[in-house]
This record gives structure tokens, C-alpha cells and sequence, in this order.
């Protein structure tokens, strides 16, 4: 065709070198001009801005200048075997490569090496092109930006056992990754009704650290909260989800991204980023963001659950010592209401009134020190229960109604059960006892009057916090019954809140409580493999809530009456054993008063050996701790074993080992009186031992 060129040719009225001087200035990549020694020769503007020269300080320059310094020894070598062999060819098809500039900083790029040699000009032209601005690159490298920020949280995370350290920390890292202006880590309140600011960076004065905001559904955090997920604001003036509060347009807030703070399934704050430019949040950003507040969430879970250890191992300890003073003082006081009940049956006093009036103040003491112990023990879980079918709303239904003629008429008492409400499996005096004990309290922190609600439903799924407290090993996991007593009383900051359940701390005045009514229900609720939690709050009232094992029938078995009724028949041969000397007196006297004959022994051993001596016994009582050598326990097994027929009673003051002796072992069989006790309570236990064995 006229006037076409052949290829590779130049029209000859070209200014050939002003258009290739023309060319490698305007050329978009940078171009580096190099002779065979390794000197720069000549470089084009794009080179001086991607290296971060001028335009001069590149000429002459050693092109080993411009290479990293962990591969500048290797450099050399390389650039000595290409110039033995040059050809064209690109650089990092295996591997990336890496430019350092002139502040020692380095930037990615892609080279190709083309030599002149063909021209015969001793020059290679490196063509080198920053990489680090294609969209997948940047990309790439904002992903690893995020790793490397949440891969140092979460060292911090691990390295601390203090989450107020992450709580500082996160909030200017979510700042920095995302560049944005504000960070802010909302956490609920025990309430749920109101977020506290725990941490944050850039804050609004409306949002200080310690600050509390309503948890409102209109509300942003009120809306993320109910979402459960994470959520993009682009345009906060334009926000039709909810309602932006005015302190947030006066700040020039633009665009945010928040995530729900979640423990275990439940939401326990937000993670919120503001920034006061149009920014776009992608899956990398909110995956960044989900995985500082994920770490946050984290890092408060084990908190908590560390306290929750510590403070269950502090009421453990407690409970041992407790338990064990318990035990030992029951047994004084069965020496002194044994010899008061002796006391007041003798001849000397009986006709003597004034006599017979000390004796019944004397005994009125020692049964509130009785009742005193008990509430120990109950705190200790060393008591006995006795386990049964509990009709829960017939329950409440009745104290209801006791409480309404017995407070005062300013308290008001509401009943609520689920319909479908089913039975539980509790001691039923007991349990009585502890949803007694906290309407009392509830009543006490109603000065004024006001609203004590008890209610009751199944429960599938127990609270986390409860979760942590429960004994799994004991307990069913989805089987329980929601007791729940509230109150519009005064409620409890979270320092009284914390020490609840410890024994003898109580906040009322001196004289008008022991510190054991919520220490007692919860070594009550423990023992029966159940939990429980308190909500409460300054000025908001308080709600305790019992999870106790829901009843199953095949629970019912054995659980006939235990009224033990019934008169000892004359002549009974009792085979008495106790460790304590002025114990076993009272014992015998009131087996005597009962018109029982009595063989008493000081240890197992002697049981043991007075029973091959003795054929025509008819019961033993022993006592369980039993001093140095055999427990009670293992006597009773081997009475088992040789008289089968034998009656058999054990007695206790419950010291911190009776917790292992379960007295309805099939290996024991037996009953279990309690210290102290009565002359009464004697025979009434001895009786249904007779019974049991009667009945095979």
C-alpha cells in the first residue's frame, strides 16, 4: 500500500533522537539505562518517583544500590552471569521482587532486562514497574496488614490475664488498620438496658470512657445488637435503620462499620469504627473488625470464667472449714441438749419451775446454735437431703399466700408460672427454706414497700454464667426448673453483688442478720446439682434465679414415706458405737430412756468384736467419723455383710469427708440422723431403720 513502512523501519524525516529521548522520558515505566559495569548511565523521571531520587542522584549510581541489603552480596554474582549471556528476559516469574529507594524503604515491582548488545551498545535497559499499586496487590497487601494488627492483639491476648489491657489497645489498632477517626467498645450493663463505653479512641464527649448509653432498638447499638451481625453505615445523614443521634452529625461522622461482641451465643457489647470521610467497608475490613472484637469478647470470657473459678474456690474453702466446725460443734451440742433433755427429766428439777425455766432457756439456746450450724452446713453442702417430686407452682402458690398474711401490706406479691411448668427433683423443706430466705431479703430491700414476684418455667438451656457454675458431671445440662424471685427493692452494686453468696458478709446492721440466708441457698442449690445467678443493680432491684434438675419419673423409685413413725418395740439390744466419750453417754441415756437395752463401744474395732459375741442384737447406731481407724461406713458394710437383718443407723455431725458417704449406697442401706438431736428424733430414726429391715 503507498506509504506504508516496512516493519521495523523510521520515516527519514524523524528526528530520531529527539523522539527516543521523548520516548524514555514519557515511557509510564521507570527505565534505567545500565553499562556493563553496573553503573546507571541514564534514568527516566518515572524512576526518580517510583526510587524516590531526583533526577540526578540516579546517574551513577550503582545499580547494586538500588537492591535490598539481605540479597545486595548475591547481586553481583547474577549480574556477572547475565552479562555473559544477555538476552531479554522479565525478572520474578518464581519469586517476588523487591526495590529499596532512596529513604530505605522498598516497594514491589516487576523488571525486564533488555540488552543493546544487539545494537552494539554495551547497555542493558531495565524496565522496571511498581507493583504495588495494582488493585489485587493492594488488596493483598491491606489483607496482611490486618493479619499482622490481629496477630499482635492476639499475642497481647494471650501473653495478658488483664482484658482492660486489650480493651485499651484494640480500639487504636482497629483506628490505624482502617484509618479511620474514632473506635469505640460498647459493653453491656448486667441490666441489658444500657451500654457502658469501656473503652476507646477519639471519643465524642457524649461517649466517655465510663459513660452510659440506653440499649434502645432505635438506637445504633440498639440496632447492631438486635441484628447480630455485623453492619455497614455508609452515610449516617442518610441512616433510614435507625435513629443517628445528633452528637454524631455535629462530630461530621460519615460512615461506620460495627460488630456485635458475642460470648458464647449471647451478646455482651459492640465494636463500632467511625470515620468522618465516605469510606467502604468490605469483607476484609469487617472480617478485621470481627476478629478484634472476637478477640475482645475473648479475652472477657476468660476473665470471667477465671473469677468465677476463683470465687467458687474461695466459697470451697470456706465451705470445708465451715463444714468441719460444724461438725465438731454439733457434737457439742448434742452433749449439751442431751444432758439438758436428761436434765429436765430428772426427779430434782422436774417439780422445780424455777429449775425447769433455766433448763428451757438453756435448750432455746442451744437450738438456735442447732439452727445456726445447719445454715452452715447447708452453705458447706454437708447436710442431708432428701430428694423428691416438688410441685413448683403449687409451691409458690402456697408461700405466696403466707407471705401476703405475714409482710407487710406495702409488699405486694405476684405469682407467675408457665403452665407447662414441670415438676423439679429437691429436698422440699429446703427448697421452701431458700425461696423463703430470699423474699426476706427481698422484703428488706423494700424499706418502702413494693413488688416481690416469684415465677417459675422449664428451662432447655442454661444462662452461660450459669453454665459455668454448674456441676456437668452431676447435673443433666438440658433439664431444668427456673425458679426466679424479684424485687423493685434497692438492688446491689457490683462489689455487694460479687460476695452474695460468701458466708457472714451481709450489709445490714449489726444485730439484724448472721450473713448466711443467700450462702445457705446457694450450698443448697449446689447440692442439689443445680445453680444459680443474681441480677441486680443500683436502683434497678434484684432477681434470683434457682435452676434445679427438672423431676423424671424413673426418679420416683424409693421415694415412699420417710415419716418414720412408729414405736420401738420393748427390749430393743442396741449395739451403740462413738468415738466421743460425753457423745456416747448422752446416746445411751436416751436409748435407755427408750427402753432399749445397750452394748456401747469407743471404736468399729470393738463393734466388730462385741458383734460375733452378741447374736441377739437387734440395731446398731454409729456414728460416721469415728476417730483414728474404721469409719462408720465401713462398719456398716461389714455388719452387712455378716448380719444381713441387722437394723442399722448412722449419726453425723457431717464434717467436711460425710459429703463422700452417701447413705444410700446400696452398700449401706441405712438411715442417717443428724447431730443434734432429741431423745424423739432418736426414735423416730431408730424406728424407720427397724421398718426398713423389716420390709426387706
Amino acid at each position: 500500500m503507498p506509504g506504508d513502512l516496512p516493519p521495523g523501519s523510521v520515516r527519514p524525516d524523524v528526528d530520531h533522537p529527539s523522539v527516543f529521548r521523548a520516548l524514555f522520558k514519557a515511557y509510564p515505566d521507570a527505565l534505567l539505562l545500565v553499562d556493563a559495569t553496573g553503573q546507571i548511565v541514564m534514568a527516566n523521571p518515572m524512576a526518580s518517583d517510583l526510587l524516590g531520587y531526583a533526577p540526578d542522584e540516579l546517574v551513577g549510581l550503582p545499580v547494586e544500590a538500588l537492591v535490598p541489603d539481605a540479597i545486595r552480596p548475591r547481586h553481583a554474582a547474577y549480574r556477572a552471569a547475565y552479562g555473559v549471556n544477555p538476552r531479554p528476559r522479565p525478572m520474578g516469574t518464581q519469586m517476588e521482587l523487591v526495590a529499596k529507594r532512596r529513604d530505605g524503604s522498598e516497594v514491589m515491582v516487576e523488571i525486564a532486562l533488555s540488552p543493546l548488545h544487539g545494537e552494539g551498545l554495551p547497555y542493558v535497559v531495565a524496565a522496571i514497574r511498581g507493583i504495588g499499586a495494582y488493585p489485587r496487590v493492594k488488596q493483598a497487601l491491606q489483607r496482611a496488614r490486618y493479619s499482622e494488627h490481629v496477630a499482635q492483639m492476639g499475642r497481647l491476648a494471650v501473653d495478658t490475664r488483664d482484658p482492660q489491657l486489650l480493651l485499651q489497645q484494640v480500639p487504636a489498632v482497629a483506628v490505624n488498620g482502617l484509618e479511620a477517626d474514632l473506635c469505640a467498645i460498647f459493653l453491656l450493663e448486667p441490666d441489658r438496658l444500657a451500654f457502658r463505653v469501656a473503652s476507646g479512641i477519639g471519643l465524642l464527649d457524649e461517649e466517655h470512657v465510663g459513660a452510659r448509653v440506653p440499649n434502645l432498638p432505635d438506637t445504633p447499638l440498639g440496632y447492631v445488637l438486635n441484628a447480630g451481625r455485623p453492619v455497614v453505615i455508609e452515610n449516617y445523614a442518610a441512616e433510614q435503620r435507625f435513629s443517628v443521634p445528633d452528637a454524631y452529625l455535629r462530630a461530621g461522622l460519615v460512615s461506620a462499620v460495627a460488630v456485635p461482641l458475642s460470648d458464647r451465643g449471647r451478646a455482651i457489647g459492640v465494636l463500632t469504627v467511625r470515620s468522618r470521610r465516605a469510606q467502604t467497608f468490605g469483607d476484609d475490613e469487617i472480617r478485621f473488625v470481627e476478629s478484634l472484637a472476637n478477640l475482645v469478647a475473648s479475652a472477657l470470657q476468660r476473665a470471667q470464667s477465671e473469677e468465677a473459678l476463683q470465687h467458687a474456690q474461695r466459697l470451697e474453702s470456706v465451705g470445708q472449714l465451715t463444714g468441719g466446725i460444724a461438725h465438731d460443734f454439733n457434737n457439742l451440742l448434742t452433749i449439751i441438749q442431751g444432758n439438758l433433755q436428761v436434765l429436765e427429766e430428772h426427779p430434782a428439777v422436774e417439780g422445780d419451775a424455777y429449775a425447769q425455766q433455766l433448763v428451757a432457756a438453756a435448750a432455746r439456746a442451744s437450738r438456735r446454735g442447732a439452727e445456726l450450724t445447719g445454715k452452715l452446713l447447708a452453705f458447706s453442702r454437708r447436710q442431708v437431703l432428701r430428694p423428691s417430686r416438688v410441685d413448683v407452682v403449687t409451691m409458690l402458690q402456697s408461700l405466696a399466700d403466707m407471705l401476703r398474711r405475714t409482710l407487710d401490706q406495702r409488699v405486694r406479691i405476684e405469682v407467675d408460672a408457665a403452665p407447662d411448668c414441670p415438676p423439679c427433683l429437691a429436698d422440699p423443706g429446703q427448697l421452701e427454706s431458700a425461696l423463703l430466705n430470699i423474699a426476706i431479703n427481698a422484703r428488706d430491700a423494700m424499706p418502702e414497700g413494693g413488688l416481690i414476684s416469684f415465677s417459675c418455667r422449664p428451662c432447655e438451656t442454661l444462662p452461660a454464667a450459669a453454665l459455668s457454675d454448674l456441676d456437668t458431671d452431676a447435673a443433666p445440662m438440658h433439664a431444668f426448673v427456673a425458679i426466679a424471685i424479684s424485687d423493685t427493692g434497692t438492688g446491689m452494686p457490683d462489689a455487694v453483688k460479687e460476695r452474695a453468696f460468701e458466708p457472714f458478709f451481709t450489709t445490714k446492721e449489726p444485730g439484724r442478720g448472721t450473713g448466711l440466708g443467700l450462702s445457705t441457698v446457694y450450698g443448697f442449690v449446689k447440692q442439689s446439682h443445680g445453680a444459680i445467678l443474681i441480677d441486680s443493680a443500683l436502683g434497678a432491684g434484684t432477681t434470683v434465679t434457682l435452676y434445679i434438675p427438672r423431676y423424671q419419673e424413673r426418679q420416683a423409685a424409693g421415694s415412699g414415706d420417710e415419716s418414720g413413725a412408729g414405736l420401738l418395740p420393748p427390749g430393743l439390744k442396741v449395739l451403740l458405737v462413738e468415738d466421743e466419750p460425753e457423745v456416747r453417754a448422752v446416746a445411751q441415756a436416751f436409748l435407755q430412756g427408750l427402753g432399749c437395752r445397750v452394748i456401747a463401744c469407743a471404736n468399729a474395732e470393738q463393734a466388730l468384736v462385741r458383734l460375733g459375741t452378741e447374736p441377739e442384737l437387734d440395731a446398731l447406731l454409729s456414728d460416721v467419723a469415728l476417730g483414728p481407724g474404721m469409719r462408720g461406713t465401713e462398719l456398716v458394710r461389714q455388719v452387712r455383710a455378716r448380719r444381713p437383718k441387722l437394723a442399722v443407723l448412722l449419726m453425723s455431725g457431717y464434717s467436711s469427708e460425710l459429703a463422700q458417704a452417701d447413705v444410700s449406697d446400696p452398700g449401706l442401706r441405712c438411715e442417717l440422723l443428724p447431730k443434734p438431736f432429741t431423745k424423739a428424733a432418736l426414735a423416730q430414726a431408730l424406728a424407720r431403720a427397724l421398718a426398713a429391715v423389716r420390709a426387706g
